[in-house]
């Protein structure tokens, strides 16, 4: 059998979490399998319909790498499919007219199906109602419009979250109805949040795109995807994409509720940023920096390749270069209260400060080893413990307690800025 599958959103709402999980295990299960995945918009509601969701669908999906082999198809633009379905449905009297609705009378019957995950599930058609074809507005209800586009869209397996196994028996009676062979059904589990709840706004259901725009890298997110509710077997938890197409196995999935676990991503999104090549990085962090107005556009790569490489280790998603580390690109907008007075306003440091700042100005060139040389060398004269200086120094030129490897970062800086930080911290911080 040809292996064709679809992933269907609405362009009501962004891609969130769980749709863009769907989306990953259909294309999955079709690139694993050779076959096709097409992608449908089910756009019939036009009141809520809105051409900026449809856009974010589109970015969502290429920021996951996942790319339709058929579509974008529109049920809006299928309207008259769904009438001649329904017409014929009427003529051969297994459908009725009422109230400009075009309704289908159920029948009292046990309706079995197959679910990939879960085997055989029978429900008796007595729990719900006779079904609507086409509403009287002239617009197919989901029900309907989905069985007639799988059907005559040849799918092969309709993978969905198993909140539609509701809807799985009415649509068996239409496929029957409509003499359509029936697909392979796989419904999987919800995800669900930290509290064991459906997956809510404090706990993850958030669309893709903030995921993006915050930083997390397309790869991290598609491993961390694709791990939710399956596993490759072992206890491997960084899987490359291609790795996890060949490992695919549908059968895989838990039938347990996936827990999404926001310290897990964020672990996993900082183990591929350490992976990441500095120079990679570095372009991934011009494109946020420029547009924050930190970065100029012609920026000089080799220098910010450098702060990539001291950075990188310590970032968990890109937006930590313009929070946690946003002094290598400007004088620190604010300095840590705490910081300060533990380390800067205490007797004699002002005066440290602002002598080792005359000893730095003589320095001809302001590498790490030079820098690191001259500061422990007045250190030494002063006859203090490196530490009764060095943290001052920290929070004078980083305006934190903790950062980077510091005689580096003073290097990657640079001698006019750091003796400029360390004449504010000497003659205005100490004094609040």
């Amino acid at each position: 059998m040809s292996v064709r599958v679809r992933f269907a959103p609405s362009p009501t709402g962004k891609l969130h979490v769980g749709s863009a999980r769907t989306a990953l295990f259909n294309w999955l299960f079709a690139r694993h399998e050779q076959g096709t995945f097409i992608l449908r918009i089910e756009d019939t509601d036009q009141k809520r319909s809105n051409p900026e969701f449809l856009k974010d669908i589109y970015a969502s999906l290429e920021f996951l790498g996942i790319k339709a082999d058929e579509g974008p198809l529109f049920q809006s633009q299928r309207m008259a499919v769904y009438q001649e379905h329904a017409q014929r449905l009427l003529k051969e009297g297994k459908a009725v007219q009422r109230d400009g609705a075009v309704m289908f009378p159920v029948s009292p019957q046990q309706v079995t199906f197959k679910d990939l995950l879960r085997g055989d599930i029978t429900v008796d058609t007595t729990l719900f109602e006779n079904l609507v074809l086409m509403k009287s507005d002239g617009t197919p209800t989901y029900n309907f419009a989905c069985v007639v586009d799988d059907a005559l869209m040849k799918i092969s397996h309709v993978i969905r979250g198993d909140d539609h196994i509701a809807n799985t028996p009415k649509q068996v009676v239409l496929y029957r109805a409509m003499d359509f062979p029936l697909p392979v059904f796989a419904h999987i589990p919800l995800i669900v949040g930290a509290d064991r709840a459906r997956l809510s706004k404090r706990f993850g259901a958030t669309s893709v795109d903030e995921y993006r725009q915050v930083g997390y890298l397309p790869d991290a997110f598609f491993n961390y995807l694709a791990l939710l509710g399956w596993a490759p077997g072992g206890n491997r938890e960084m899987v490359p994409p291609s790795e996890i197409i060949q490992l695919f196995d549908l059968t895989r999935v838990r039938k347990a509720a996936a827990q999404f676990d926001q310290r897990k991503l964020d672990w996993l999104n900082s183990q591929y940023i350490k992976q990441t090549p500095p120079a990679k990085l570095a372009e991934l962090l011009a494109e946020r920096l420029i547009a924050k107005g930190l970065l100029p556009t012609s920026y000089d790569r080799t220098w910010l390749t450098r702060v990539a490489a001291v950075v990188q280790d310590r970032m968990r998603v890109l937006e930590d270069i313009e929070e946690e580390h946003v002094f290598f690109f400007q004088d620190p907008p604010e300095y840590q209260a705490e910081a300060v007075a533990q380390h800067v306003r205490r007797d004699g440091v002002a005066a440290h400060l602002l002598a080792l700042r005359e000893r730095l100005s003589g320095l001809a060139n302001f590498e790490t080893a030079t820098v690191e040389e001259a500061t422990r060398a007045f250190v030494a004269e002063q006859g203090l413990q490196p530490k009764e200086l060095i943290h001052p120094i920290r929070v004078a030129v980083t305006g934190r307690a903790v950062s980077p490897p510091l005689f580096e970062t003073m290097s990657i800086i640079g001698k006019e800025k750091v003796l400029r930080r360390l004449e504010y911290a000497g003659t205005q911080l100490v004094a609040g």
